[in-house]
């Protein structure tokens, strides 16, 4: 059987979403370049401009507030770089968590090449963002907040609401990663009290190579690409009008099937979660109720996670080790180490992310593969101490100098 549970990495395409876009690409379709002033233009101006309103009124916006990119990173990129660019302050400071992606923090990184100052603030032992942690953190010169809304890796949820009321009363913009919460979560600008918002659509069953920034009336951006002045001048090249027609099209399939979905998700997450009932030593990694439906994260202590993964994937079981981004590093999760966990403890997690197609077959199938192939790779390494640990046990909290 083959079982694929890393959804937060990316998922299958729906044949809607293909169909949609095959329209958009076919010699007798809306194939045109929608600058062209031509039949061809408008038809394919119009499936975009079609395209652009139906992800503007999912996540409240006006249509002109959403700008198509090539992917969630480069939405990010834009926000942050186009803040810091647009802004006239002096000195420029930014506040973010020490658990964003990687297209945060390396983008935080090199922001700080260019002058700017970035606070970094963390999380308690659940991955969860304490609101007057940012309170303290804003100040005169804060530029922007950007947070993430759901971890990609452990599926906690932040209080993202409250955090964006604060900045607005502070009068500093919020920028809010939702890669992996649109599609997944009821979320809009309003409900998540944010100006701009990130999303991408391969994580919701649309195609690679399209994301969107969706911003609110008034924020200025200074763009990543010039050229044409295409995007409302913000994001200049010939428009992708396929992916972004697929974009829409996901994002209306899975808003429309969202409350049978999570309900669907949450009773397959209770069914896999029986895995640590059968084995000891296991510990569920981020929030237990403030958390993605479908994410599962878990540290099997006395096994390696690489060589864990690696017999699941023989066993026809597509699992991660965490962020798509980051494999192959050897390096411990940077989140995980973030809530605290031992490297023992990082190494040896694994990322479940579950899907609408998931059956409870195959839950109950992963659940006898994983207990069965944890036990054999302990054997492997340290049988002596097997079951004399919890997930209270010091091994899996970094313990201070």
């Amino acid at each position: 059987m083959e079982v694929y549970l890393d959804h937060n990495a990316t998922t299958p395409v729906r044949a809607e979403v293909i169909e949609a876009m095959e329209e958009c690409l076919r010699a007798d379709g809306a194939f045109g370049n929608p600058s062209s002033l031509h039949e061809a233009g408008r038809l394919a101006r119009k499936r975009l401009s079609d395209a652009r309103r139906l992800v503007a009124d999912a996540l409240g916006a006006e249509p002109a507030g959403v700008t198509f990119t090539g992917c969630g990173s480069e939405a990010i990129n834009l926000a942050l770089k186009g803040t810091f660019f647009t802004s006239t302050l002096p000195h420029k400071h930014i506040v973010t968590t020490s658990i964003e992606h990687s297209a945060v923090l390396k983008t935080c990184a090199w922001l700080q090449t260019q002058g700017c100052e970035t606070t970094y603030l963390p999380v308690d032992n659940t991955g969860r963002l304490d609101v007057e942690e940012v309170a303290q953190a804003l100040r005169e010169d804060t530029i922007l907040v950007s947070l993430v809304h759901a971890n990609n890796e452990v599926g906690t949820l932040q209080p993202t609401a409250e955090i964006g009321a604060l900045c607005r009363e502070r009068g500093v913009p919020l920028h809010v990663d939702a890669v992996q919460a649109v599609g997944k979560l009821p979320v809009t600008l309003e409900s998540l009290q944010c100006d701009m918002l990130s999303l991408s659509a391969h994580k919701f069953h649309g195609p690679k190579g399209v994301g969107a920034l969706v911003t609110r009336p008034g924020v200025e951006l200074t763009p990543l690409i010039h050229g044409g002045g295409q995007e409302h001048g913000v994001r200049s090249g010939t428009e992708a009008v396929a992916q972004a027609v697929g974009l829409a099209r996901a994002l209306e399939l899975a808003l429309a099937e969202l409350p049978q979905t999570r309900e669907k998700l949450w009773a397959l997450r209770h069914r896999f979660l029986r895995v640590r009932e059968e084995l000891e030593a296991v510990k569920l990694n981020g929030h237990p109720e403030h958390t993605l439906p479908h994410t599962v994260n878990l540290s099997f202590m006395y096994c390696d996670g690489m060589a864990l993964g690696l017999n699941l994937n023989l066993r026809g079981i597509r699992v991660s080790q965490g962020s798509a981004c980051a494999s192959g590093q050897i390096e411990p999760s940077h989140v995980l180490m973030a809530m605290g966990l031992s490297e023992k403890a990082a190494h040896g997690a694994i990322r479940f992310s579950l899907g609408r197609d998931n059956t409870e077959e195959e839950i109950d199938y992963v659940v006898a593969e994983l207990v069965s192939t944890v036990k054999k790779l302990r054997l492997l390494t340290a049988p002596e101490d097997i079951g004399k640990c919890d997930e209270n046990c010091p091994c899996f909290v970094l313990q201070e100098a």
